[in-house]
């Protein structure tokens, strides 16, 4: 994707059905409040789902399967609980939880995935298991993951932090990111975490005196600071109009601790960052999925991803 046809791209972020994917844990508690919200701030359908898992050896009528009848009794609880009127409809079926989710995605033309994560272990426990990763790298709409440090979540964002690698996830991120500064008033802050200079570099020779090395890596830092700077203006849409003018953030953090002292020195209610679809060994400049996942899991605000 060029960078002309990034800063073309309107997507809005005007969420009208809602599909919330729940174990009904208590990590998936904090995502119903989130779900909940924000279909009421944006008057937009509720879906409801949970997976019971793959079918069983034995078919058993609903009535009679325990698995079901609790799951049941858990959905007539969250229904009791929406005293606005917001869930469309609960589903709960047996299969492959991220198969069952995907055909209701494409079904009620679900344009927001809300899930929880409780960021125990590694990158395969989240609520739903190894399923939610996949959804966050591969669903057709944004997810947005509710971490167990995540505070407030209410559907009021006033300030969003768009951290960006440049790849493909992140091209189909920022108009999310911009669209929801828009629809909020919020504050648009564009952070990048890019990769100190090596010291081994070539141009830090061995032999040269310490303060001339030290110049040179000040002439670094000051010139990619300002090439990134630049490089994130350049993606951003051609008709921008935010109540208020994006801020930009660079830093030489690999890590995710980067975006999230980031996210709390600007206090932000939302992070919205690309999943995108590597393997290699090239992270260094580009979020991994581990990098995502740490971030999920240690946010003190909801996660928007969207897969590249």
């Amino acid at each position: 994707m060029t960078v002309a046809e990034i800063k073309d791209m309107t997507t809005a972020a005007t969420f009208h059905n809602i599909l919330l994917a729940t174990d009904f844990s208590e990590c998936s508690e904090r995502a119903w409040v989130q779900a909940l919200a924000l279909a009421t701030r944006e008057n937009a359908h509720l879906f409801v789902m949970h997976a019971l898992g793959p079918d069983l050896d034995v078919p058993v009528a609903p009535n009679v399967d325990p698995e079901a009848i609790v799951a049941e009794q858990h959905m007539r609880m969250l229904v009791v609980q929406d005293h606005e009127h917001r869930i469309e409809a609960t589903n709960i079926c047996r299969g492959n939880a991220d198969a069952v989710i995907a055909s209701l995605v494409a079904e009620k033309q679900i344009d927001l995935l809300v899930i929880g994560t409780h960021g125990r272990g590694g990158m395969t426990k989240l609520a739903m298991g190894s399923v939610a990763e996949r959804l966050l790298r591969v669903a057709p709409c944004p997810v947005m993951t509710v971490g167990p440090r995540a505070v407030g979540t209410a559907a009021e964002f006033h300030t969003i932090n768009f951290a960006t690698d440049f790849g493909k996830g992140s091209a189909k991120a920022l108009p999310v990111a911009v669209s929801l500064a828009k629809e909020h008033g919020a504050r648009l802050l564009l952070l990048h975490m890019m990769a100190p200079m090596p010291a081994t570099s070539a141009s830090l020779s061995a032999y040269a005196p310490p303060t001339c090395a030290a110049d040179e890596l000040t002439e670094w830092e000051v010139s990619s600071y300002k090439m990134m700077v630049e490089r994130m203006k350049d993606w951003l849409p051609r008709d921008l109009k935010v109540r208020q003018e994006p801020e930009f953030v660079v830093g030489t953090d690999l890590l995710p601790e980067g975006i999230l002292a980031t996210a709390t020195e600007q206090k932000a209610d939302l992070i919205v960052m690309g999943a995108n679809h590597t393997t290699s060994l090239w992270t260094a400049a580009h979020l991994p999925w581990s990098l995502v996942h740490e971030v999920v899991c240690q946010a003190t605000c909801p996660v928007l991803t969207v897969a590249g």
